[in-house]
């Protein structure tokens, strides 16, 4: 998939990727569509950190998801 390109599909695909790295239990309150192509490079940022590390903390993915909750429409 490339992911150079801002669009819908890849926002979508970036979140559902997130949500399953972070195993997140509140996933489905985490719609893509609740995000915009406008915010895609802050998106990308928090996707490349999220796929870049094997573990998580407890802290990590609540800061994780505080950041995602602010990009939100």
């Amino acid at each position: 998939m490339d992911l150079s390109r801002p669009s819908r599909e890849n926002v979508e695909f970036m979140i559902e990727e997130i949500k399953t790295k972070l195993r997140m239990a509140s996933g489905a309150a985490m719609q893509a569509s609740h995000f915009s192509v406008d915010r895609y490079e802050d998106i990308k940022d928090i996707y490349d950190m999220v796929v870049s590390k094997d573990r998580f903390s407890i802290s990590e993915v609540e800061a994780l998801v505080s950041e995602l909750g602010r990009l939100r429409n």
